[in-house]
């Protein structure tokens, strides 16, 4: 019985350790190019699957990406749009908003945007990219 407490304890501290070191990424992606959108969903799940804790926030043109109607044209050569590649995402654990200058200037209402996506309170996003081990990527 101990054993087995001793190798539960230890699993949990591991399991709580890897949660605690995981990469903060924040992916900021405002271009309106299909394979640029594309590409940084695609890379932000790759990093998902090596264990980062990513964050995306759309801003201009590729906040429509966050929209509950999203569509767009697939992408080879896996044959998904971008908007899939979002959900994807965060289906996975990532977050995402739209830039905060999005909505009011998009003619959409936040009840536009798919569940789980909100606008960004702009001083907490500031907060979040200068944290020093976090890493930022604009596309």
């Amino acid at each position: 019985m101990k054993k087995t407490l001793a190798v539960l304890t230890l699993a949990l501290a591991s399991s709580a350790a890897f949660a605690a070191d995981r990469q903060a990424v924040s992916v900021v992606l405002n271009s309106a190019s299909p394979m640029t959108q594309g590409m940084a969903m695609v890379l932000a799940n790759q990093m998902q699957e090596q264990g980062a804790q990513v964050d995306i926030l759309l801003c201009d043109h590729a906040g429509d990406l966050a929209l509950k109607n999203a569509g767009g044209d697939a992408l080879k050569p896996i044959d998904v749009t971008p908007a899939q590649l979002l959900d994807a995402a965060m289906k996975k654990g990532a977050t995402a908003s739209v830039c905060a200058l999005y909505l009011p200037n998009s003619g959409n209402t936040p009840d536009a945007l798919k569940d789980g996506i909100t606008p960004a309170k702009p001083a907490d996003m500031g907060a979040s990219l200068l944290q020093a081990d976090r890493k930022v990527i604009g596309f």
